[in-house]
């Protein structure tokens, strides 16, 4: 007897769908069972932070399109290491997410000798969420107003200012260094475990300066309880049109945004991470997130895998160059 003719229909379609389906590599059912389950969402730093509000609005709205949560999952310290070797080592299913950054992804690969993963090896890019500007600030009873003029005073009294930071190695520890490299200024570098404590320290003035993005810093500066100097970006945010760039303040050149990204485990299946980006994609474009990030000055992100790992590969060369500067090393 005729093997299709003695199979139903349904039987005969759903065997030649996955034979179909194992002839190109693709399984069958990958994009239409994920997500079986809850995600967690690693962030490698305490809440609080631009790192925090960017993962946490983005999972909120996923929640809200996909039925099923997406649960931030603060694991902060060792500079992002602790928590990378734990999310590189669970299962390749799609459920288990980090957030990647500057200092996660193209520092400390220069700084730590042994970290127990190869960020290019052990993970895989999924998407890209939103670069963020990096403001430079400073504490009111600082005299400068300005970049020029904090620059100034700094070099008039070296040694003797502070500047806090989310970590070693976090997004605003390596834009002070880039900014002191640049300017040829000297300030202490006072690492705290994550934007919220940074802040406070600065806020209360036991702290003299400060770079981070704008979702953390905005409303302390409309407040009057911070003073931005500079803006990292290269052109003017709409948000603070009056904020010169740093390039603009004689350091032609100068750009550092900070930006942040969805990573998986790197034997996650590439339909997987295709749903994934898909999913944020869909996300990042709902009003209740380009309204929040737009009020902020990011750029939106979600783009395809493809283009978040050459962004990645661009952002390393760069900052191998500034970490070999200036000596950054780990805690």
């Amino acid at each position: 007897m005729n093997t299709v003719t003695s199979l139903s229909r349904r039987d005969w379609l759903a065997s030649s769908a996955a034979t179909l389906g194992a002839a190109m590599g693709i399984s069958v059912n990958a994009q239409t069972v994920w997500p079986t389950k809850t995600v967690r969402f690693v962030v490698p730093f305490v809440p609080g932070g631009t790192s925090d509000i960017v993962a946490r609005t983005t999972a909120n709205e996923l929640t809200r399109l996909l039925g099923s949560p997406v649960v931030i999952d603060n694991k902060a310290g060792g500079g992002g290491v602790p928590a990378m070797q734990e999310v590189a080592r669970a299962p390749a299913d799609g459920h288990t997410w980090i957030l990647g950054h500057v200092g996660s992804l193209a520092v400390n690969p220069h700084i730590y000798a042994n970290s127990g993963y190869d960020v290019n090896r052990d993970f895989a890019p999924v998407t890209l969420l939103a670069k963020v500007p990096s403001l430079f600030v400073i504490h009111p009873d600082v005299p400068a107003r300005n970049l020029t003029e904090f620059v100034a005073y700094a070099k008039r009294n070296p040694g003797k200012l502070n500047y806090g930071s989310a970590g070693n190695a976090s997004a605003g520890h390596l834009a002070m260094e880039y900014l002191k490299l640049t300017t040829g200024m000297f300030l202490t570098h006072i690492p705290y475990r994550g934007t919220g404590p940074a802040l406070t320290d600065l806020l209360a003035g036991r702290t003299q300066a400060f770079s981070a993005g704008t979702p953390a810093l905005l409303s302390h500066i409309r407040s009057g309880k911070l003073r931005a100097i500079a803006t990292g970006t290269p052109q003017r945010l709409p948000s603070l049109p009056d904020l010169p760039t740093v390039a603009e303040s004689g350091y032609p050149g100068f750009e550092s945004v900070q930006w942040y990204g969805v990573m998986v485990p790197g034997a996650t299946p590439p339909e997987t991470i295709k749903r994934i980006q898909e999913e944020c994609y869909r996300a990042l474009r709902t009003p209740a997130i380009a309204e929040r990030f737009a009020s902020e000055d990011a750029v939106i992100g979600g783009g395809p895998a493809a283009e978040f790992a050459a962004f990645i590969t661009e952002q390393q060369k760069l900052w191998k160059r500034v970490v070999l500067a200036a000596k950054i090393r780990s805690d």
